[in-house]
């Protein structure tokens, strides 16, 4: 062991000094973020451009108009309160999430490791390395026990890096062979890869493409309101020959045009998506996960740790060689490994032999690459335990023996001697060469109980699973079996498969289970069953699974795997139960789909508006409706539905094209309704008898019934609550006209039962053309498709 630092040498810090170095701040204080701060959230909530727009128009009705007509700034006060209470909902949760979630620290203290916080480390701590940990700061090695470091995150580059005392470490890497400790020499935000740390667990909002898709929307509306705006106060000043009049006239027009809902909504249904799922143990690090798990349709999944449960028991040692002193071996190797994985626990739990004792005098630590580890003893010779197939030859005849254990579902692995010195250069080519084969160990793998109907669901929603696994395919294929999934029966050893991304996706495609799978071939996989188009989910919890989890659409990690990917995965199943992943996936498909319906309703509205905005300014006639009217429609056929809406179950799968699906049917429904709207209009105002609040009352009566109906549509797959709504909503409409004092404040006039019938008569001929329309799309569409 080498002293990296005098003051702490081999025992660590003591109490006092780590006392002294908390008060100076000389710790690894790095702001958690697992979520926006209080003040972002107020923010982004209250000081949005729509928010400062409906503002302007309202000080403008309060200035030239009825108080009445201002009801839509009540839409800020609404839209602020809703969108900050559920953000702070889902900040809670996630806040508490993330510190259950955090992974400890290993330091040596005053001689004895205890286990801390992150942010609990100081400058000059030992923090002493195993198997799978996160590297928190940076600092030298001070001991190394074959100690093997990815740095993929920080350089790109996939192969491990031996580490030696002296050699340094840097926060963002991962070990992932052999352990050791080392000296904390930054801290905090000096650490080198700090940012890349904070930024590792954020929950952040991310680009997408429903986020990219509203975006869009939000945009053309933005520069379509300047111009309509100008155009619909002159042609208002124009027909009214009144500056109030023409104001009251153009604010109506142009609040119409603003989704304002839409972004609230969207917002809510992500922080109750957030809200739920963390209340069933999975934390979502990124909010673009959410969106990710409605369009997953291939499941990767690692089988230890995801389809069994962590741990392992032996359950029988077969010795092949009597002139070997095996059992004493294997004992050695349990009883010399400071930092047992699960496989070398089960041998010490379960291996009837004693310790003999053995002096450790040369260590090769566990590789997923190597699939194998080894000690040499004084004395004794160099034994090596792993995967039999790796270390049996072609010919040995104990090979079909191992196969035979392996067919029956259980995990064989091979106890070998091996000459002197070979485990000096473990990755060296023929490294075990002349291995004398010694035992076979057997494993007995814990099911998951909820495996086989999570298995099942996700064969229902149309979502294929891909067990891959770097144990023997045989004994793969038999758990696979157990658990009833399509296609066990041939598993496939993936070191068979073709390295072309093309001929691996077909393979992949085909194939329902993979053995021996390299890390770097599990991340080939995802790529290449992306490169055939599909959106692609992984699980794991070992090191080996970090780079395919880092490359898949959709990283989940257990809450039991290791820190590294917990680090990289965007939702860790902090339950580690895999029975949460259908809930996992239900909610994502709950949040998108009714993102995708509430959009739908939004942007009918601003068609709608627009049109009217337009043909009002072409003819030069004063605008059909005040303020006060498009408040109350606007309410009863989109902002209380959407609401309701929004937060409905849905379980159908996500597709692409989200926006120019939101527009096939956004902009005939907008057509229609403007249309409409406008020609009862028109046909009201050629009765001079008639007064302007007769005549946009009549308007009224055209847009509101088809506003319903689109509600109806939008609504669909109808059942009794959705039924239901939208009856509520037009009983409401019905009592407004019924209640004289309503009626008045409204504004709403429907004296003239001719104009009336004539207004709901336009109303179901446009609604029957919308219904014609929308059919001869989806079967012209189907028709391109074919």
């Amino acid at each position: 062991m080498t002293q990296t630092d005098d003051a702490t040498g081999a025992r660590g810090l003591t109490a006092a000094q780590v006392r002294a170095r908390v008060a100076a701040g000389r710790t690894n204080d790095v702001p958690r973020r697992s979520s926006r701060s209080v003040g972002e959230i107020l923010r982004a909530n209250i000081l949005t451009r729509f928010n400062a727009l409906i503002g302007t128009l309202f000080v403008l009705v309060m200035i030239f108009g009825e108080w009445p007509d201002g009801l839509f700034g009540g839409i800020i006060v609404a839209n602020s309160a809703i969108g900050v209470v559920q953000e702070l909902r889902a900040k809670r949760t996630l806040d508490r999430l993330a510190v259950v979630g955090e992974t400890p620290v290993r330091v040596r203290r005053s001689g004895t490791v205890q286990e801390i916080s992150r942010r609990a480390v100081v400058l000059g701590d030992l923090i002493v390395l195993g198997t799978g940990d996160r590297i928190p700061v940076d600092g030298p090695v001070a001991d190394s026990r074959g100690l093997e470091v990815d740095e993929s995150l920080l350089t790109g580059e996939a192969d491990p890096v031996h580490k030696g005392p002296g050699d340094p470490l840097r926060s963002g890497s991962f070990v992932v062979a052999g352990g050791g400790t080392f000296t904390a020499e930054r801290v905090g935000r000096e650490a080198y890869a700090a940012r890349l740390v904070e930024e590792a667990s954020r929950f952040t909002l991310s680009r997408s493409e429903l986020m990219e898709g509203i975006d869009r929307f939000l945009k053309y509306v933005t520069w379509l309101i300047v111009p309509t705006s100008v155009l619909l106060f002159v042609s208002q000043f124009t027909a009214a020959r009144d500056v109030s009049d023409a104001v009251v006239g153009a604010v109506a027009g142009v609040v119409t045009m603003v989704p304002e809902g839409l972004v609230l909504m969207t917002s809510i249904a992500f922080a109750v998506g957030v809200v739920r799922l963390g209340r069933r143990g999975a934390l979502v690090n990124e909010l673009p996960a959410i969106e990710g798990l409605a369009r997953v349709d291939v499941l990767c999944v690692d089988k230890t740790g995801t389809l069994t449960e962590p741990g392992m028991d032996l359950d029988r040692v077969v010795v092949l060689d009597d002139a070997l002193p095996a059992r004493e071996a294997l004992a050695a190797l349990a009883a010399g490994d400071p930092d047992p994985n699960a496989t070398m626990l089960a041998v010490r739990q379960g291996l009837d032999a004693p310790d003999p004792g053995w002096k450790v005098v040369g260590t090769a630590p566990f590789s997923s690459a190597r699939k194998w580890s080894g000690m040499e003893f004084a004395g004794e010779g160099a034994w090596v335990l792993g995967a039999a197939d790796v270390l049996l030859g072609p010919g040995d005849p104990f090979r079909e023996r191992a196969r035979e254990l392996g067919a029956n579902g259980l995990r064989v692995l091979a106890l070998a001697r091996v000459p002197a010195g070979a485990l000096a250069e473990p990755d060296a080519p023929g490294a075990t060469a002349g291995a004398e084969p010694a035992a076979l160990v057997a494993l007995r793998q814990r099911l998951r109980a909820e495996a086989p109907a999570t298995l099942a669901y996700f064969a229902e929603q149309g979502v294929a699973v891909k067990v891959i696994s770097g144990d023997d395919p045989a004994s793969v294929g038999a758990i696979a079996r157990a658990l009833d999934l399509p296609g066990a029966d041939h598993p496939v050893d993936a070191r068979t498969l073709p390295s072309g991304p093309r001929e691996m996706g077909r393979a992949l495609e085909g194939n329902s289970v993979f053995g021996r799978v390299s890390p770097r071939q599990k991340r080939q996989m995802v790529r290449a069953l992306q490169g055939r188009g599909h959106t692609v989910a992984m699980t794991g919890d070992g090191v080996n699974d970090v780079l395919a989890l880092k490359d898949a659409d959709l990283g989940v990690a257990m809450g039991s795997g290791s820190g590294a990917t917990r680090a990289v995965a965007q939702i860790v199943l902090l339950d580690n139960s895999f029975a949460t992943l259908p809930h996992v996936v239900g909610e994502g498909r709950r949040v998108l789909g009714n993102i995708e319906r509430v959009a739908n309703l939004f942007l009918t509205k601003t068609v709608y508006s627009i049109i009217l905005a337009v043909l009002v300014g072409l003819v030069h006639v004063r605008f059909p409706f005040l303020p006060r009217h498009l408040t109350l429609i606007s309410t009863l056929t989109i902002g209380v539905p959407a609401f309701f809406l929004a937060l409905a179950p849905n379980l159908e799968r996500a597709r692409p094209g989200f926006v120019p699906r939101v527009l096939r049917f956004a902009v005939p429904a907008g057509l229609a309704c403007g249309v409409a709207t406008f020609a009862g209009y028109l046909l009201a105002t050629e009765n001079p008898r008639t007064r302007f609040a007769e005549d946009s009352s009549t308007a009224a009566l055209s847009l509101f019934p088809l506003a319903l109906w689109v509600l109806l549509l939008i609504a669909r797959p109808w059942n009794w609550w959705r039924l239901g709504l939208v009856v509520a909503m037009g009983a409401v409409f019905l009592v407004v006209l019924a209640v004289p004092g309503l009626r008045e404040f409204f504004a709403l006039y429907p004296d003239n039962p001719h104009n009336a019938l004539v207004a709901l008569g336009i109303a179901v001929l446009a609604g029957l053309l919308l219904v014609a329309a929308l059919r001869l799309d989806r079967w012209s569409l189907s028709r391109r498709r074919e």
